[in-house]
């Protein structure tokens, strides 16, 4: 008897579960690619990344999401710049994250215009555009606060409150404050045609202010997307149409450097749909922030790239993980041809940027371009990557081997993929109760389409 009470007590649960609000269709259905400007290219400017575009165009994917580009701080004072600033040895003020001035292109990326062309190419070539908004701190000197010293938290002496990367926090509760960010939002919707946003730290900015801001941006595009970075039950309710799939990134480490078992990553997506009914993410395997550690005596990394640390064959297999998952899959600067060099969203010293013409002609880059490229079409010319629903499958070798299927309108799609350098004879479990039996090299990966 307790059996069926504990299962009426999970579906009553269940029922009580907040449902994600829809996303919007471009967002939900499309294939991400960041882009860090001042290490996408070897002038590090929005002319040298637009050249680009029409091979991301060919690459597959649909959107292009920018790292901010607007007026960087250049305040000397180390007092406000980021531990990893100061660590990163570039001994520059300008960090895209501590931001002046939230309505230009930061001269060292080009022009406003510069930006709008950009943008123009983008959408000729059938690509969305995402800018970030930075709206948790910004830097000590922005143009605003000689008028509006009020727009940043103070305390008692009037001195900067300060968050948690040493920048003055915004006043969200200053009204004036909120209707100046509205503003910069619906400024480059209006003036630059911009598809939509990804929010920087979004679960730390008030939760009423983006929903506000949702509600504004509609007004003037109704399918505009907002991807939060920040992972937040609530905000997919009323504000964003994603967040980021921060569970699951935590945990790649553990399982592709240290051998912990692969369920870390069953597990860690497990989590993230039970947080909100229809929740949305975004996945990746390496970012801006993973890709610019660095030490402050030479200069050299930290660590070496994920490229380095893992090897080419296990990282093909966490790509094809990205690309079977439901959630919106990201590629990073470079990723498609392998790039292993450092970057740094601190600086330029030290050739921290790709290098297109001496290493994305490599027989690794080539294999990886073409790599990536057969992902994207299988992606988008299968709906149930995109559009069906995600049903793990238990099999015999659960600490090296995850398998699951994607599901539309009855008909599945069986994913079986073995993160160790080691063959694995693996018998899924399939839904119906009986096994399927798959043979997997090392680093192996099965798509039953």
């Amino acid at each position: 008897m307790w059996v069926f009470l504990l299962a009426a007590t999970v579906l009553a649960q269940d029922a009580k579960k907040p449902n994600a609000r829809v996303p919007v269709e471009w967002l939900r259905e499309g294939i991400i690619y960041q882009i860090h400007t001042r290490a996408f290219t070897p002038e590090g400017t929005l002319p040298a990344a637009e050249k680009h575009l029409p091979r991301l165009k060919d690459l597959g994917v649909t959107i292009v999401y920018l790292c901010p580009i607007f007026v960087s701080d250049d305040d000397m004072d180390k007092k406000y710049w980021s531990g990893r600033q100061k660590a990163s040895g570039m001994e520059n003020p300008k960090n895209p994250y501590r931001i002046k001035d939230y309505f230009h292109v930061d001269p060292e990326y080009g022009t406003d215009d510069d930006l709008k062309s950009f943008i123009k190419t983008a959408h000729s070539l059938g690509l969305r555009v995402m800018l970030d908004l930075v709206y948790f701190h910004c830097g000590p000197t922005a143009v605003f606060l000689k008028d509006h010293p009020d727009f940043v938290q103070r305390d008692k002496d009037g001195n900067f409150v300060t968050g948690e990367w040493a920048f003055p926090r915004l006043n969200f509760e200053n009204p004036e404050l909120r209707e100046y960010l509205y503003s910069n939002m619906e400024y480059y919707l209006k003036e630059f045609d911009v598809d939509g946003y990804r929010l920087d730290v979004g679960d730390m900015v008030p939760l009423d202010f983006w929903v506000e801001g949702r509600r504004r941006m509609e007004k003037i595009r109704p399918d505009v997307g907002i991807l939060c970075e920040g992972i937040s039950s609530t905000g997919l309710q009323d504000a964003y149409d994603e967040c980021y799939g921060f569970y699951l990134l935590f945990e790649y480490s553990k399982v592709m450097v240290k051998g912990e078992p692969v369920s870390l990553l069953r597990a860690a997506k497990e989590r993230l749909a039970r947080s909100v009914k229809g929740g949305q993410y975004m996945h990746c395997v390496t970012n801006h922030d993973y890709a610019n550690q660095t030490r402050h005596v030479d200069h050299q990394p930290l660590q070496p790239r994920m490229e380095v640390r893992w090897g080419e064959k296990k990282m093909d297999a966490a790509l094809l993980f990205l690309f079977t998952l439901d959630g919106t899959p990201m590629i990073y600067n470079g990723q498609e041809i392998a790039d292993k060099r450092p970057h740094s969203i601190f600086g330029r010293k030290n050739g921290f940027w790709i290098h297109w013409d001496e290493d994305g002609d490599t027989e690794e880059a080539r294999r990886r371009t073409a790599y990536v490229q057969k992902l994207c079409k299988m992606r988008k010319e299968n709906p149930q990557f995109t559009q069906g629903s995600l049903v793990w499958l238990d099999n015999n070798v659960p600490d090296d081997v995850l398998s699951f299927e994607r599901v539309l309108d009855g008909k599945s799609t069986l994913v079986v993929i073995n993160f160790r350098d080691k063959p694995a004879e693996v018998s899924v479990k399939r839904t119906d109760g009986s096994e399927t039996p798959v043979k997997l090299d090392a680093f192996g990966t099965f798509v039953g389409l």
